[in-house]
Formats: structure tokens, sequence, C-alpha cells
């Protein structure tokens, strides 16, 4: 479960700097220009309001304040919401981005008051989707009293306590930017959030880091589990060494057994020193191969869990990328939607380029090439010799030195021949051909040509 994010920061004036970072009349380097168009303004300006510098001073006219606003004092709070990143491309992914905006959006209304809220800007150009919200800190209620007006003996008329107050230090109480975080943590639970803890050094990196260190960390666990796979072995040597040596202690002890009763029958004579440093090597042999063996069980279980430990961090790699492909997918689609419903645009709004394209494709279909068709396409007459081909009748004829040119009747493009419809051109020569022959003429096909 990620974290979520609350940051709050004052600023003095109208604080036009970061509205033009956050409207995006400055290009930030950190932003992709090709998602710019998904930012969008979450709270619509009030009429004649048109940009965020304005929505603050609106709110500060509309206020009803009494007192003389200072020239550095507050007159407005910046407010960043968002989440971890990966938690946001979940939340993204999961098409559950709108209700997260929706539901910040409630949380600041409810919080700080809705009519204070006089703007709050989406980004999607940047890393991580996030939300700009600009509150304006009007209150209300009776002001604190410094101590050292408490002291002086004077007697304060008294306000009303529903007069409206320009105060950011009501507002950003140590307690209440506290409890902030844990009221926004309780809003955003339902989307896996959770709040920070409190007081944590944790730092972000980025996804490049990121990445660069799983591959170090990758390398390095490769490192050692050919250093294992060796130390096993090496181990696994040892073991079959040492049986080999118990096989043959098995013999000396049979022996030492024997001689043991012999000595034991003879008396004391001998001694029993011998058979007792025998016992004891056998003892340390038989500890040694309990060793061995439960260093082979254990590199056997440090290995298994460290190829476990990086099967499972590469499949961590491959569904992230699957997830990077789908969101260049998903984006794909959308600019694919943009572009098809531009394109319908204009032709509903410049119906005249249909009959421009059906125009050009008829002028390559009779004959003419495409520098020629260009050339027409523009309106310019064209001198022309050579055969022209006519749909209707199956068959080429022949145009030498004649000048073609398009013109408009009614909103219709018209492709004539020497100031004739160009059908009508055709059905005349056809005329000609049908005089100049005493039998009939057979429709000829497109491929072949007239001759």
């Amino acid at each position: 479960m990620g974290y979520a994010v609350l940051h709050m920061e004052k600023t003095s004036g109208t604080d036009a700097a970061m509205s033009a970072h956050i409207e995006r009349t400055i290009k930030p380097k950190n932003a992709d220009e090709s998602r710019t168009h998904l930012n969008r303004e979450l709270i619509r300006f009030p009429n004649g309001v048109e940009n965020r510098t304005q929505a603050i001073q609106h709110r500060l006219d509309t206020a009803g304040l009494t007192r003389k606003i200072g020239n550095n004092q507050v007159k407005a709070i910046r407010v960043l919401l968002t989440g971890t990143h990966e938690d946001m491309e979940r939340i993204t992914n999961e098409g559950r981005l709108a209700g997260w905006c929706s539901d910040n959006l409630k949380y600041l209304a409810d919080t700080f008051g809705r009519e204070n809220i006089v703007s709050a800007v989406l980004h999607m150009d940047e890393q991580t989707p996030h939300i700009h919200a600009t509150l304006v800190p009007i209150v209300k209620g009776e002001r604190k009293r410094k101590k050292k007006e408490e002291q002086v003996k004077k007697r304060y008329r008294k306000k009303p306590t529903d007069t409206a107050r320009l105060c950011a230090d009501d507002i950003m109480t140590r307690a209440k930017l506290k409890s902030y975080q844990d009221t926004y943590a309780q809003a955003m639970s339902g989307y896996g959030l959770q709040r920070g803890v409190d007081g944590s050094e944790a730092k972000h990196i980025s996804t490049r880091k990121y990445y660069r260190d799983l591959m170090q960390q990758t390398e390095q666990l490769q490192t050692d589990i050919a250093q294992l796979q060796d130390r096993k072995e090496t181990a696994q040597e040892e073991l079959r060494q040492v049986k080999k040596e118990v096989q043959t202690e098995k013999l000396k002890e049979a022996a030492t057994t024997a001689a043991t009763n012999i000595a034991e029958s003879v008396g004391s004579l001998f001694g029993s020193n011998k058979v007792k440093t025998l016992e004891r090597e056998n003892s340390v042999l038989h500890q040694t191969v309990d060793t061995h063996e439960e260093t082979i069980e254990t590199l056997q279980t440090k290995i298994q869990t460290m190829q476990t430990e990086h099967s499972r961090q590469m499949l961590d790699m491959q569904q992230k990328h699957i997830k990077e492909l789908q969101v260049r997918d998903t984006e794909h689609k959308k600019e694919v939607l943009r572009l098809t419903a531009l394109l319908n645009k204009t032709l509903k709004w410049f119906p005249q380029i249909k009959g421009m394209l059906n125009l050009e494709r008829f002028c390559l279909s009779v004959g003419f090439n495409q520098e020629q068709t260009a050339v027409l396409m523009m309106g310019k007459p064209l001198e022309y010799s050579g055969e022209l081909y006519s749909e209707e009748h199956k068959r080429k004829f022949m145009a030498k030195d004649v000048k073609a040119k398009v013109f408009t009747d009614k909103g219709k493009f018209v492709l004539t021949i020497d100031l004739q419809p160009i059908g009508v051109w055709f059905k005349e020569h056809f005329k000609k051909l049908k005089l100049s022959v005493s039998h009939p003429i057979r429709p000829q096909r497109k491929s072949r040509g007239l001759l």
C-alpha cells in the first residue's frame, strides 16, 4: 500500500509565477508537451475571471473583508495533492482517476470551505499525476490576541465572531497541519493510499535510479548464487572424503573393539590409552560429517531463497514493463481518436474538402499525372496532349493541344476540356468516332487502350 501526499505552502501576492507554471504559459523542463493536452482545470472560474491569479483576487474582493490587506500578508496557500508513483499509475490504469479527482475536491471543500478553493488543476504531463489546488485563507471567528496585547490594560471592542478575516496562520497551525495528514489519508484510503510515517525522512527515488539499482542487485545476486554453488560443490567433495574416512574408521573401530576385549582380558598391563584416543577421534569424525551435512542443507536453502527472490524481482520488472506498454497503447488509441474527431470536424466544417478529394481521384483516373492534377486542383488551366480515359465508354480518346481546367458550379467541382464539361467532351468524341467507322464499335478495356 502506497502513501497519500498532501503538501501545503504559503505564498504572498497573487502568486503569478506559480500560476504560469500551473497553467503552462511557460513550459517546465520536466513536462512532456505531448501529454499537456491531458491536463485539465477541475474548478470553473466565476464570470469575468479567466485565470488563477484573477480567481485569487476575485475571492479577496468578494469575501466581505473589513480590514485592509497588508502588502506582505499571505493571500493564497498552495496545496499539492498526489500519491506514491506506482499507486497513481495503478489508479490511472484502473480508470479511477476521475473519482480520485472528485474525492480530492470534496475533501478540500469539506476541510477549507468550497468558496475558498478558487483553482484546482490536474497535471498529467509530469511523471506522476497530481493536483495543484489554490486555497484563499478566509476564516471566521475572533482573532487570537498576542500575549502583549492581553497584558495591556485596555478595553478592546469585541467584533462579531462571524466576521470574515484573511488569516493563513489560523489554517496552518502545527496541530491542524498534522490533522490534515490524518484526515486526507482517511479520504484516500479507498484508493489504497495510507498516511506517511509521522516525521519520516524517507525520500522518493526516480524510476531510472530504481531500475539501475535493481539491475545492480540482480547482478550481485547472480554472483552470490555462483559463489554459493562453488561452496556447495566444495562441501559435497569434503563430505565424500569424510565418508570415506568414516568407512575406514569403522574398520578401525571394529579392530579397536577386538583389541579392547583382548586388553580387558589381559588386564591393565598394556593400559587402554590408545583405545580411548581412537574412540575420541571417531566421535570427532562423526561430528564433522554432521556439520558438513548441516552446512550443505543451509546452503541449498539459501540458494533456493535467493533464486526465488530473483525470479520475483524479474517478474516485477516484467509486469512494470507490461504496464508501461499498456499505458502507451492507451495513449496511442486516445491520439488516434483525437485525430479522427479532428478529421470529422474538418469534413463537417469544410464540406468542400470531400469534393476536392473526389475530384483528385477522378483526375488521376482520367489520365492526368500527379503534377498535372495538382495544377488543376489549384484552379489553374493546364495545356495537355495525350489520351484521356472515359469510364462511361470504356475506352481512351486522343486529346491534342487541349486546355483543361476546373470550375465550380453551385458548390460542385467540374473538370472541363476546352471549357466543356469532360462528360460532354467524351460524348462528342464518341459520336465522331462512330461516324468515322462503318461497323459497330465494341467497348474497349482501359488496360488495352485505343488503337
